[in-house]
């Protein structure tokens, strides 16, 4: 029962819906369609993948110094990370790896009441204060953002777009 929930993980169950269908679709992307683009001037939708990931450790293990950014590509948060070089495009696989993410390990690890802990970053001089429940939420609605835009770009083309609602448990039809 979620009310008796031992850590936050059953109150995050959709995040990891979309999770596995990002992660399902990028697996599927051959290394031409991971360079489409919706626009020229925006990024290819590897680039896009590659971001969403990034972010994960960067909010996840540097500021809330959770373990798990030695298991990514992003160890350097202060620095440039391998989704900001457009001309070394980044294959399925590698993708694939980056979001299998240590998000789900904080789902697992964190409860209910630790979501309210507060920690601090100092971004342009400020310091700002953020919590776990905060940033679980901008975590989901910053891998949404660019869910749709790889859907646009993946739509733009002809292709398939990722239905992130569901799990996969099937759906029962009218009279059974």
């Amino acid at each position: 029962m979620i009310t008796q929930a031992k850590n936050v993980a059953p109150f995050y169950e959709g995040w990891r819906f979309a999770q596995d269908r990002l992660v399902e679709r990028i697996g599927e992307l051959s290394p031409e369609q991971l360079q489409l683009r919706a626009a020229a001037h925006v990024w290819p939708i590897w680039a896009i993948a590659a971001h969403a990931a990034a972010v994960r450790p960067y909010w996840l293990c540097h500021i809330f110094k959770e373990p798990g950014a030695e298991r990514t590509p992003f160890n350097d948060p202060d620095g440039d990370g391998w989704e900001d070089d457009l001309t070394h495009p980044r294959e399925a696989g590698e993708l694939v790896s980056a979001l299998e993410s240590i998000v789900e390990d904080c789902l697992q690890q964190w409860t209910p009441a630790m979501l309210e802990d507060e920690f601090r970053r100092e971004m342009n001089g400020q310091i700002q204060i953020h919590t776990r429940q905060g940033v679980l939420t901008r975590l989901l609605t910053h891998d949404a953002y660019h869910i749709g835009e790889i859907n646009l770009t993946l739509g733009m083309n002809g292709l398939p777009e990722m239905y992130i609602w569901t799990s996969r448990v099937p759906l029962l039809t009218e009279g059974h």
